[in-house]
Protein backbone atom coordinates (compact mmCIF):
# COMPACT_ATOMS: atom_id res chain seq x y z
CA UNK A 1 0.00 0.00 0.00
CA UNK A 2 1.99 2.79 -1.44
CA UNK A 3 1.02 6.71 -0.70
CA UNK A 4 -2.17 7.08 -2.71
CA UNK A 5 -2.14 8.90 -6.37
CA UNK A 6 -6.01 8.94 -7.19
CA UNK A 7 -8.89 10.18 -5.07
CA UNK A 8 -12.78 9.59 -5.79
CA UNK A 9 -15.30 11.69 -4.54
CA UNK A 10 -18.21 10.14 -2.08
CA UNK A 11 -21.20 11.78 -0.33
CA UNK A 12 -20.52 12.39 3.29
CA UNK A 13 -17.01 10.74 3.24
CA UNK A 14 -13.86 13.09 3.58
CA UNK A 15 -11.51 11.28 1.34
CA UNK A 16 -8.61 13.31 3.35
CA UNK A 17 -5.97 10.27 4.18
CA UNK A 18 -2.53 11.99 4.16
CA UNK A 19 -1.21 11.85 8.08
CA UNK A 20 -3.02 14.22 9.74
CA UNK A 21 -6.14 14.36 7.78
CA UNK A 22 -9.27 13.28 8.27
CA UNK A 23 -10.57 9.56 8.29
CA UNK A 24 -13.11 8.19 5.77
CA UNK A 25 -15.63 5.93 6.11
CA UNK A 26 -15.48 4.40 10.00
CA UNK A 27 -15.85 0.54 9.97
CA UNK A 28 -18.49 0.80 12.07
CA UNK A 29 -20.52 1.82 9.02
CA UNK A 30 -19.02 -1.15 7.67
CA UNK A 31 -19.48 -3.53 10.07
CA UNK A 32 -23.25 -2.55 10.71
CA UNK A 33 -24.03 -2.95 7.30
CA UNK A 34 -25.88 -6.28 6.77
CA UNK A 35 -24.79 -7.05 3.16
CA UNK A 36 -21.16 -7.55 4.34
CA UNK A 37 -22.38 -10.80 6.51
CA UNK A 38 -24.50 -12.06 3.61
CA UNK A 39 -22.55 -12.18 0.30
CA UNK A 40 -21.25 -15.52 -1.48
CA UNK A 41 -18.35 -17.40 -0.03
CA UNK A 42 -15.92 -17.95 -2.27
CA UNK A 43 -14.44 -21.48 -2.50
CA UNK A 44 -10.76 -21.14 -1.77
CA UNK A 45 -10.72 -24.86 -0.50
CA UNK A 46 -10.53 -26.12 -3.81
CA UNK A 47 -7.52 -23.90 -4.60
CA UNK A 48 -4.51 -26.37 -4.64
CA UNK A 49 -2.12 -23.42 -5.61
CA UNK A 50 -2.24 -19.05 -5.64
CA UNK A 51 -0.26 -16.49 -7.01
CA UNK A 52 -0.61 -13.21 -4.92
CA UNK A 53 0.22 -10.34 -6.74
CA UNK A 54 0.55 -6.44 -4.45
CA UNK A 55 1.45 -3.41 -5.68
CA UNK A 56 3.31 -2.77 -2.73
CA UNK A 57 5.06 -4.68 0.21
CA UNK A 58 2.01 -4.64 2.72
CA UNK A 59 -0.82 -5.10 0.03
CA UNK A 60 -1.28 -8.90 0.12
CA UNK A 61 -1.57 -8.59 3.77
CA UNK A 62 -4.22 -6.04 4.28
CA UNK A 63 -6.32 -7.34 1.18
CA UNK A 64 -5.67 -11.52 1.41
CA UNK A 65 -3.57 -12.02 4.44
CA UNK A 66 -6.06 -14.10 6.64
CA UNK A 67 -6.91 -16.01 2.84
CA UNK A 68 -3.06 -16.76 2.43
CA UNK A 69 -3.07 -18.28 5.99
CA UNK A 70 -5.68 -20.34 5.34
CA UNK A 71 -3.68 -21.16 2.15
CA UNK A 72 -1.16 -21.81 3.87
CA UNK A 73 -2.75 -23.87 6.83
CA UNK A 74 -4.34 -26.51 3.90
CA UNK A 75 -0.93 -26.63 2.29
CA UNK A 76 -1.55 -24.96 -0.85
CA UNK A 77 0.87 -23.60 -2.91
CA UNK A 78 1.94 -20.19 -2.73
CA UNK A 79 3.71 -17.38 -4.97
CA UNK A 80 4.14 -13.68 -3.92
CA UNK A 81 4.37 -11.50 -6.11
CA UNK A 82 5.69 -7.92 -5.09
CA UNK A 83 5.51 -5.46 -7.81
CA UNK A 84 7.29 -2.62 -6.34
CA UNK A 85 9.34 -1.94 -3.19
CA UNK A 86 7.01 0.24 -1.83
CA UNK A 87 10.65 3.01 -1.90
CA UNK A 88 8.26 6.23 -1.93
CA UNK A 89 5.83 5.75 0.72
CA UNK A 90 8.41 7.47 3.17
CA UNK A 91 10.38 9.88 1.38
CA UNK A 92 13.79 10.60 2.33
CA UNK A 93 13.46 7.21 4.18
CA UNK A 94 17.28 5.28 3.53
CA UNK A 95 16.80 1.77 3.27
CA UNK A 96 12.93 1.46 3.21
CA UNK A 97 13.32 -1.20 0.60
CA UNK A 98 14.49 -3.42 2.11
CA UNK A 99 13.41 -2.66 5.52
CA UNK A 100 9.88 -3.03 3.66
CA UNK A 101 10.78 -6.39 2.00
CA UNK A 102 12.08 -7.47 5.45
CA UNK A 103 8.49 -6.83 7.04
CA UNK A 104 6.65 -9.13 4.28
CA UNK A 105 9.32 -11.89 5.37
CA UNK A 106 7.95 -11.38 9.18
CA UNK A 107 4.63 -11.32 8.14
CA UNK A 108 4.64 -14.45 6.02
CA UNK A 109 5.79 -15.84 9.31
CA UNK A 110 3.08 -14.82 11.30
CA UNK A 111 0.46 -16.14 8.57
CA UNK A 112 2.39 -19.63 9.07
CA UNK A 113 3.00 -18.80 5.10
CA UNK A 114 6.72 -18.58 5.25
CA UNK A 115 7.02 -20.97 2.51
CA UNK A 116 5.83 -18.94 0.22
CA UNK A 117 7.92 -18.27 -2.63
CA UNK A 118 8.01 -14.65 -3.28
CA UNK A 119 9.92 -12.59 -6.18
CA UNK A 120 10.34 -8.71 -6.21
CA UNK A 121 9.79 -7.22 -9.29
CA UNK A 122 11.13 -3.72 -7.92
CA UNK A 123 9.14 -1.62 -10.96
CA UNK A 124 9.33 2.06 -9.72
CA UNK A 125 6.32 3.12 -7.12
CA UNK A 126 3.89 5.10 -7.92
CA UNK A 127 4.28 4.80 -11.61
CA UNK A 128 3.45 1.39 -12.80
CA UNK A 129 0.44 2.72 -15.25
CA UNK A 130 3.70 3.40 -17.10
CA UNK A 131 5.03 0.00 -17.07
CA UNK A 132 1.45 -2.04 -17.11
CA UNK A 133 2.39 -3.92 -20.83
CA UNK A 134 5.68 -5.01 -19.02
CA UNK A 135 3.97 -6.18 -15.91
CA UNK A 136 1.14 -7.74 -17.86
CA UNK A 137 3.77 -9.86 -19.91
CA UNK A 138 5.80 -10.63 -16.41
CA UNK A 139 2.31 -12.21 -14.85
CA UNK A 140 1.20 -14.17 -17.70
CA UNK A 141 4.56 -15.96 -17.22
CA UNK A 142 4.75 -15.96 -13.34
CA UNK A 143 1.38 -16.82 -12.88
CA UNK A 144 1.05 -19.84 -15.50
CA UNK A 145 0.00 -23.17 -13.92
CA UNK A 146 -1.60 -21.63 -10.55
CA UNK A 147 -5.12 -22.01 -10.05
CA UNK A 148 -6.13 -18.61 -9.27
CA UNK A 149 -4.19 -15.37 -9.13
CA UNK A 150 -5.44 -12.49 -6.15
CA UNK A 151 -4.48 -8.71 -7.28
CA UNK A 152 -5.50 -5.38 -6.17
CA UNK A 153 -8.78 -4.84 -7.45
CA UNK A 154 -8.80 -2.66 -10.48
CA UNK A 155 -10.90 0.02 -9.24
CA UNK A 156 -9.18 0.74 -5.98
CA UNK A 157 -8.82 4.74 -6.57
CA UNK A 158 -5.33 4.32 -5.89
CA UNK A 159 -3.07 4.59 -9.63
CA UNK A 160 -0.26 1.74 -9.10
CA UNK A 161 -2.94 -0.43 -7.28
CA UNK A 162 -5.40 0.02 -10.05
CA UNK A 163 -2.54 -0.27 -13.01
CA UNK A 164 -1.60 -4.10 -10.76
CA UNK A 165 -4.87 -4.80 -10.59
CA UNK A 166 -5.91 -4.48 -14.77
CA UNK A 167 -2.41 -6.36 -15.60
CA UNK A 168 -3.00 -9.40 -13.48
CA UNK A 169 -6.85 -9.51 -15.23
CA UNK A 170 -5.10 -9.40 -18.27
CA UNK A 171 -2.40 -11.88 -17.58
CA UNK A 172 -4.72 -14.52 -16.10
CA UNK A 173 -8.38 -15.28 -16.61
CA UNK A 174 -8.91 -16.95 -12.54
CA UNK A 175 -8.58 -13.25 -11.56
CA UNK A 176 -9.81 -12.32 -8.02
CA UNK A 177 -9.54 -8.48 -6.79
CA UNK A 178 -8.88 -7.44 -3.26
CA UNK A 179 -9.64 -3.74 -2.44
CA UNK A 180 -7.64 -1.71 -0.35
CA UNK A 181 -8.47 1.79 -0.39
CA UNK A 182 -11.98 1.29 -1.33
CA UNK A 183 -13.13 0.52 2.44
CA UNK A 184 -11.77 4.64 3.23
CA UNK A 185 -13.39 6.28 0.35
CA UNK A 186 -16.43 4.46 -0.55
CA UNK A 187 -19.34 3.47 1.95
CA UNK A 188 -22.03 0.24 2.42
CA UNK A 189 -24.26 0.58 -0.55
CA UNK A 190 -21.89 2.78 -2.85
CA UNK A 191 -23.29 2.50 -6.49
CA UNK A 192 -20.10 3.02 -7.87
CA UNK A 193 -19.32 -0.31 -6.52
CA UNK A 194 -20.11 -3.46 -8.31
CA UNK A 195 -21.32 -5.10 -4.93
CA UNK A 196 -22.98 -8.05 -7.30
CA UNK A 197 -19.33 -9.15 -7.99
CA UNK A 198 -18.53 -9.50 -4.63
CA UNK A 199 -17.46 -12.55 -2.56
CA UNK A 200 -16.66 -13.01 0.77
CA UNK A 201 -13.52 -15.24 2.88
CA UNK A 202 -14.72 -15.84 6.17
CA UNK A 203 -11.41 -16.41 8.46
CA UNK A 204 -11.35 -19.04 10.80
CA UNK A 205 -10.39 -17.01 14.49
CA UNK A 206 -6.94 -18.55 13.54
CA UNK A 207 -6.71 -16.85 10.45
CA UNK A 208 -7.81 -13.82 11.68
CA UNK A 209 -5.08 -13.29 14.50
CA UNK A 210 -2.50 -14.23 12.06
CA UNK A 211 -3.18 -11.54 9.91
CA UNK A 212 -3.34 -9.37 12.66
CA UNK A 213 0.12 -10.40 13.86
CA UNK A 214 0.90 -10.03 10.12
CA UNK A 215 -0.33 -6.25 9.84
CA UNK A 216 1.59 -5.74 12.85
CA UNK A 217 4.72 -7.03 11.13
CA UNK A 218 4.57 -3.48 9.21
CA UNK A 219 5.52 -1.05 11.84
CA UNK A 220 7.31 1.20 8.82
CA UNK A 221 3.53 2.03 7.98
CA UNK A 222 2.07 1.86 11.62
CA UNK A 223 4.88 4.55 12.84
CA UNK A 224 4.87 8.20 11.79
CA UNK A 225 7.55 8.66 9.26
CA UNK A 226 10.41 11.06 9.21
CA UNK A 227 8.45 14.00 7.45
CA UNK A 228 4.78 12.78 6.87
CA UNK A 229 3.93 14.14 10.84
CA UNK A 230 1.67 10.75 11.28
CA UNK A 231 1.90 6.90 10.18
CA UNK A 232 0.31 6.06 7.02
CA UNK A 233 -1.74 3.12 7.93
CA UNK A 234 -3.90 5.09 11.19
CA UNK A 235 -5.35 2.82 13.39
CA UNK A 236 -9.07 3.78 11.96
CA UNK A 237 -7.12 2.69 8.19
CA UNK A 238 -6.24 -0.77 9.82
CA UNK A 239 -9.66 -1.17 11.24
CA UNK A 240 -11.13 -2.09 8.12
CA UNK A 241 -8.01 -5.44 8.13
CA UNK A 242 -9.46 -6.73 11.41
CA UNK A 243 -12.54 -8.70 10.61
CA UNK A 244 -13.26 -11.35 10.66
CA UNK A 245 -13.94 -12.14 6.91
CA UNK A 246 -11.97 -10.26 3.14
CA UNK A 247 -13.84 -9.70 0.52
CA UNK A 248 -12.66 -10.55 -3.63
CA UNK A 249 -14.09 -8.92 -6.80
CA UNK A 250 -15.01 -11.93 -9.33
Amino acid sequence: MGARTAEVSAPAVSLIDAPGGAPGTAETCWDAWPLLGHLPVADVAGWASAVVVAAHPDDEVLGVGGTMAMLAAAGARLRLISVTDGELSHHGLAGLAERRAAETAAALRALGAEDTEVIRLRLPDARLAWHEDELTGLLRELADGFDVCLAPWQKDAHADHEAAGRAARRAFEMTYGYPVWMWHWAYPGDRRVPWHRVLRVPLPPAAAAAKRAAVRCFASRLEPGPASGGPVLRPAMVAHFTRAQEVLFG
